[in-house]
């Protein structure tokens, strides 16, 4: 598939809905699909007949995640390597959290790892009871740091916790009650919600609902900040002993924890 088609863009009225293209792997993330997809938000954030952002998954997976073939072989003395892939998840989070429309995830299935992170940056997010949520990170030797942050503000510390030391993923009616999920409609009325609840938040004064969005966004911004310095930090060190990269040859080789 080329990078092209990794993020399909298309208008629903003042909704733009952005979907992540890679359902043969769970819309598991490459290099390339994170910076289709920051264009992608860039261009309807700029787009003054957009009032709301809608994101979703072709397929039965919103996102599972980094794409383990990626990051596998990187090899254990190259710490710009480690760097780089925070610095392009760095780059996603803040344009999702920059903009000034509101933002819904349509959450159509899975949802993990940092693509679990990814939904948490939606201002909603909108699910059935068939989908799953969850930080596994650590399963595949990749320590959670970003997880963290993006888990701490919805979980607080002792759910934060739990989800990044066992990995499991959780059921969509617990993750309505922990707040995961704003709300949740049948698997057919997921991306119909989202597009119905978007137009009715593109409606609301632009202007107030950018300055809240600023607000909510400078409270979190020195946390975000401190997150990726951490991340950095944490990942070279984990990269340069080689567990993760013996961790997930394993997980691409059918050995599963």
């Amino acid at each position: 598939m080329s990078e092209q088609n990794l993020i399909r863009s298309e208008r629903r009225g003042p909704v733009a809905v952005l979907t992540l293209n890679r359902p043969e792997k769970l819309n598991a993330w490459t290099a390339p699909m994170r910076e289709s997809l920051i264009e992608a938000v860039r261009t309807a954030d700029a787009d003054p007949e957009v009032g709301a952002i809608v994101f979703t998954g072709t397929g039965r997976a919103f996102c599972a995640g980094q794409d383990l073939n990626e990051t596998a072989s990187v090899d254990p003395g190259d710490q710009a390597a480690a760097e780089a892939w925070i610095d392009s998840f760095d780059r996603l989070f803040r344009t999702v959290r920059d903009t000034g429309k509101p933002t819904i995830a349509a959450v159509n299935g899975v949802v993990a790892g940092s693509g679990f992170q990814f939904a948490l940056l939606a201002d909603l997010r909108i699910g059935h009871a068939g989908v799953r949520m969850g930080q596994p990170e650590v399963l595949s030797g990749i320590p959670s740091i970003t997880g963290i942050w993006a888990m701490w503000s919805v979980l607080g510390r002792a759910k934060t916790t739990e989800f990044a030391l066992t990995g499991e993923l959780v059921e969509a009616a617990e993750a309505v009650r922990l707040g995961l999920l704003t709300t949740l409609v049948e698997p057919e009325q997921v991306l119909e919600a989202a597009v119905d609840r978007a137009a009715k938040l593109a409606a609301l004064p632009a202007g107030a609902v950018s300055l809240t969005k600023g607000r909510i966004r400078e409270l979190e911004e020195e946390s975000l900040t401190d997150a990726v310095r951490a991340a950095k930090q944490v990942h070279a060190e984990a990269y340069a002993s080689g567990e993760p990269q013996r961790e997930m040859a394993a997980f691409i080789g059918g050995q599963r924890r």
